[in-house]
Parts: structure tokens; sequence; C-alpha cells
């Protein structure tokens, strides 16, 4: 909010690292380790029709059993997202 009334109409990109940590900490321990790993083909995605791509069959995947994990991601799915607004140069940056 604070960032919003100084900076007005500046994008919002949320943490890649913050988001997996809420995202695993909905699932248990034996699942972790590949939704991990499907989370980073979202955020190591080329760009951002791959990553939405990605994104998609993460839902698919996962909603059935594990609809709060899924929730928590697509619910900032364009703030998570925006760091493909830039220069692929500063990705590495914007996305944590």
């Amino acid at each position: 909010k604070a960032l919003d009334e100084v900076c007005p109409g500046t994008r919002h990109q949320r943490c890649w690292v913050h988001k997996t940590v809420n995202v695993l900490d909905k699932v248990p321990l034996s699942v972790q380790a590949t939704m991990k790993k499907d989370l980073r083909e979202v955020y190591w995605a080329p760009n951002r029709a791959s990553a939405e791509a990605a994104i998609d069959v993460f839902a698919e995947k996962y909603r059935a059993k594990y609809g709060r994990a899924v929730e928590c991601l697509v619910k900032d799915r364009d703030a998570l997202l925006a760091f493909y607004d830039f220069p692929a140069e500063h990705w590495d940056h914007l996305r944590t």
C-alpha cells in the first residue's frame, strides 16, 4: 500500500522464494520435492506465455488434491510474472 501511495502505477513483483515456501507449506513433505520442481518450470520459463502454460499445468496437476497450494500460487499470478515485462537480463534480480 505504501508503494502505491509513494509511486503510483508501479508494477508489483512477488518474490518467488517466498511464494515457493508458502505454496510448499500447504502440502505434505512427501510431495514438496516434486512440487518444487514443477514450480521451477514456471519461474524459469523462457517467456511469459510458457510461464502461463506452466501455471496451468501445475494447477491441473495439483488442484484436486492440494487446492490450497494451487490457490496460493494462482491468486498472485500477475504479480509473480511481472518480471517478464522487463528485459531478460533483469529477470534474475526481479523475480526474487
